[in-house]
């Protein structure tokens, strides 16, 4: 990949992240301002309650802005990408049964939400928008994850409607959060108290990032792109059980068995991404596939052998119970 742009100078950017308000969002807020100084950081959200208590937390900053509205509405995003330079779109419906048992609603948020940021992206001028996905995008069994595969279509293919020197879209995708609210850590440290851990099927293995990692990756992809890319980190895997015995040790484990939707196994990269996915030390990039795009890239990396699959049980890298418990203690 070619080398960091150093001449990306932060403290002359206006930078907005939707769904500031979520575990990545409020970890973005804090790292940006400590380690970049921007102009300004934007937290669009649309939960007033949420947006009070990260003041009450500490983040009450002067180069902080807090903007009330929801990436259904594309005339209030309209406004708020004002004068803004780069967008980081974490705002999702995230949690597969309640997208399972709300599917228009998933949509509307999650499909509707991510044509609405490109609209407004574009009409507003904004220079570099992000976008969040999930290893559930590769090969959907729920619906989630389709939400989220079109997502990253969406964003992709809008660098055809933006042009050559318009608004440039790319696209992060990464595995589980550790510690971040509605995973599996924080469930079983509080079933810990009850002596009993419910797991539904002892084969099932994850990738996992921390949000430092997250956040981290995700500046780093900012500097990078080019516009059209998926970035996908380098990262470690875990069984079900080791995350069991590392979080509730002596606990007695009972088995539910595998829920709609859920898979035993995440992918990041598929076997048909792999033939435009390239590889670097830290990370994966699938660069995009149409003949008719040409944006100049100049990634480098190495093309991965065929029939090359980053999935969670075939990765080469895992996570050992000691590294997960010094990352949940951390506070991830």
């Amino acid at each position: 990949m070619k080398e960091l742009m150093s001449q990306f100078d932060w403290k002359s950017k206006t930078i907005l992240v939707t769904g500031g308000t979520g575990s990545f969002g409020r970890k973005f807020a804090r790292i940006v301002l400590d380690e970049l100084n921007p102009k300004k950081l934007i937290i669009f959200s649309r939960d007033e309650l949420k947006q009070h208590d990260m003041r009450v937390d500490g983040y009450d900053d002067p180069r902080l802005r807090y903007f009330i509205g929801d990436v259904r509405d594309v005339d209030r995003l309209r406004r708020a990408f004002n004068g803004v330079d780069v967008v980081v779109h974490a705002a999702a419906l995230k949690q597969v049964p309640a997208c399972e048992y709300n599917p228009i609603e998933a949509i509307k948020t999650n499909v509707d939400g991510a044509k609405n940021i490109v609209d407004a992206a574009i009409d507003a001028g904004v220079s570099t928008v992000l976008a969040l996905s999930t290893d559930k995008a590769v090969n959907p069994v729920n619906l989630y994850g389709a939400t989220k595969l079109c997502a990253e279509k969406l964003f992709v293919q809008g660098n055809a409607y933006s042009g050559v020197d318009g608004t440039r879209f790319s696209c992060v995708r990464y595995g589980n959060v550790v510690g971040s609210r509605g995973s599996v850590v924080p469930l079983f440290e509080k079933q810990r108290e009850t002596g009993v851990i419910t797991v539904t099927d002892p084969r099932m293995t994850r990738f996992w990032i921390t949000l430092d990692q997250g956040v981290h990756f995700v500046i780093n992809c900012i500097e990078r792109m080019e516009g059209g890319e998926v970035f996908i980190p380098r990262i470690p895997s875990m069984n079900i059980m080791d995350l069991a015995a590392a979080i509730a040790p002596g606990c007695k484990i009972e088995t539910l068995g595998i829920r709609p939707g859920e898979k035993l196994h995440e992918v990041l990269i598929s076997e048909d991404e792999s033939r435009d996915a390239l590889e670097f030390d830290a990370l994966f990039l699938i660069q995009p596939s149409h003949p008719w795009w040409d944006r100049g890239y100049n990634h480098g990396g190495k093309p991965l052998l065929e029939g090359f699959k980053y999935s969670s049980d075939n990765n080469t890298e895992w996570l050992t119970q000691e590294a997960l418990i010094n990352l949940v203690g951390k506070g991830a």
